[in-house]
């Protein structure tokens, strides 16, 4: 049994079992409360001690599921440790997520396993979809838009730098405190959290295949966003931290605009809009 417990939970759940508490939570949240029970996990928000938090509870996904990850050669997600630990290794970065307060870990046999993460709600926030949504229509101030492309670039260069990555890396997992744009222009640092970690990957350097990943997904989830081709290069240089020429030399830009391209085709059975169409990047 592994287990980590920060204030409050650390005080009030003194002398008692951590699971039984946890699982309590977790069996008594109102429906409204609960954002996902599917596949032995339960995420939900609750309040306790005037502060709200959010619950991940693994109950064990059973062999079944394991099996038919492994059989699609996927890892499969088999508890909350993943996302703990993405959380502490992203916060050490120096990457803006997810507050970890309270784990743990029961059994060894990974069908069965029972385990759950406590987080910080990260209140006063929207998620960079949603923030983005008006763009094509009312285009965002040109300081507030570089602010953020340079910080999800950031973002994604210190993760696969450091041997991680993501699996689910779209701009609806970045959550933005509400009063940014204010802070933006004032000049003073904001937050924008990078969440959902529980398939992240950890290596000593990420393979070509989930770089592509990341960034594929990254891309496809802003081709409506109405950002231009001059803002994509702009984010490319901010991510390679090298001279744009030499940069674009790497084929790994195209491959990532194909594999954005037949997510978008897939999900919205057309082609991307027109900027897309051809390859934006050439030697």
């Amino acid at each position: 049994m592994k287990i980590f417990l920060d204030e409050p939970f650390k005080t009030a759940w003194q002398g008692l079992d951590p699971f039984q508490q946890a699982l309590a939570i977790s069996n008594t949240a109102p429906q409204e409360k609960i954002f996902r029970h599917k596949e032995g996990r339960r995420t939900l928000q609750f309040e306790f001690k005037n502060q709200s938090y959010f619950l991940k509870y693994h109950k064990g996904v059973g062999w079944k599921e394991i099996i038919k990850n492994l059989l699609q050669m996927r890892l499969p997600v088999i508890g909350a440790y993943n996302e703990y630990q993405a959380a502490i290794q992203l916060s050490a970065l120096g990457i803006d997520t997810l507050t970890p307060v309270a784990y743990g870990c029961l059994g060894n046999n990974p069908a069965r396993q029972h385990s759950f993460l406590i987080t910080r709600d990260l209140i006063n926030t929207l998620s960079l979809e949603d923030y983005c949504r008006a763009w094509p229509l009312q285009p965002p101030i040109f300081r507030v838009k570089l602010a953020l492309i340079n910080h999800v670039a950031h973002t994604a260069r210190q993760m696969h730098e450091h041997g991680i990555n993501h699996r689910d890396f779209y701009i609806c997992h970045f959550l933005l405190e509400k009063n940014a744009e204010s802070k933006i222009l004032a000049k003073k640092d904001f937050h924008c959290y990078l969440i959902d970690l529980h398939r992240c990957q950890f290596r000593k350097q990420v393979p070509h295949r989930w770089r592509v990943k990341d960034l594929g997904g990254l891309l496809y989830s802003t081709m409506d966003t109405g950002l231009s081709l001059r803002d994509y290069l702009r984010f490319i240089r901010e991510y390679s931290g090298g001279p744009l020429r030499e940069v674009l030399k790497n084929p790994l830009w195209q491959v990532v605009l194909r594999n954005a391209t037949k997510l978008y085709q897939k999900d919205f059975q057309k082609m991307p809009p027109k900027k897309f169409r051809q390859f934006m990047l050439k030697k």
